[in-house]
């Protein structure tokens, strides 16, 4: 299922989203000019389990390996990785942001990333594949959006073989559907057992779904009180 727009509208221009959009653009970019040089990039910011779970031992100091936890939302392995991942966060991101504040969403998107790269990590301890995308941190926006706008539309596309029919869908079904997909792929796949399991951290966006969900009410208190 490929999501086109929802119908819930957002009230305030939602430039932080915006700007992790553009950000994530801006960073493949440069990617791309880097050449030879692209691994050596990707080594150094990118999430690499066995580091975090063995920093003390590294090579690479504490700070570099946590600093990873941030940097490696930022990098994409190909144009269908970062238009699939800014899809999601286009659709859903602004009505996020919008309920959260700019700093409440900001800080909101950072920590699910955060959480989605810790359960990745540890789904797969061991691994030394480098671990990127902003899969994890737009997880967590999606199991926001799950709860406070479940009753919204969303169009979607359904690619089945030479026909592409779009149906209006409720955002409680596509994500309900979307979460299950993720577990059922992590746990036949992956099994807990490698960091990523066909090129796809599922943990990863089940970690941060879960924790954006969790986080959620903490950050509506905080809209609130401030």
């Amino acid at each position: 299922m490929i999501p086109l727009r929802d119908t819930q509208r957002s009230k305030t221009i939602p430039f932080v989203n915006y700007t992790f959009i553009g950000l994530c653009g801006l960073v493949f970019l440069y990617e791309m000019g880097l050449g030879q040089n692209l691994g050596r990039f990707i080594e150094r910011f990118a999430i690499v389990p066995a580091d975090v779970t063995d920093m003390y031992r590294s090579r690479v100091p504490i700070l570099a390996v946590l600093s990873t936890l941030v940097t490696s939302m930022f990098l994409h392995g190909g144009w269908l990785h970062l238009v699939g991942n800014t899809l999601y966060l286009y659709i859903f991101g602004d009505n996020v942001e919008d309920k959260l504040g700019h700093a409440g969403y900001a800080l909101f998107y950072l920590l699910s990333g955060i959480g989605a790269g810790v359960v990745q990590v540890y789904s797969g301890p061991d691994s030394q594949v480098p671990l990127i995308g902003a899969s994890g941190a737009i997880a967590g926006v999606l199991g926001a959006y799950f709860f406070l706008y479940p009753r919204a539309r969303i169009l979607t596309l359904f690619p089945l073989f030479v026909f592409f029919p779009v149906f209006e869908i409720s955002a409680f079904f596509f994500l309900g559907f979307w979460f299950l997909l993720q577990f059922l792929m992590g746990y036949l796949l992956a099994g807990g057992a490698e960091a990523a399991a066909g090129g796809v951290a599922w943990w990863a966006h089940l970690g941060g779904f879960v924790a954006g969900a969790a986080m959620l009410p903490l950050f509506l208190l905080l809209r609130k009180v401030g």
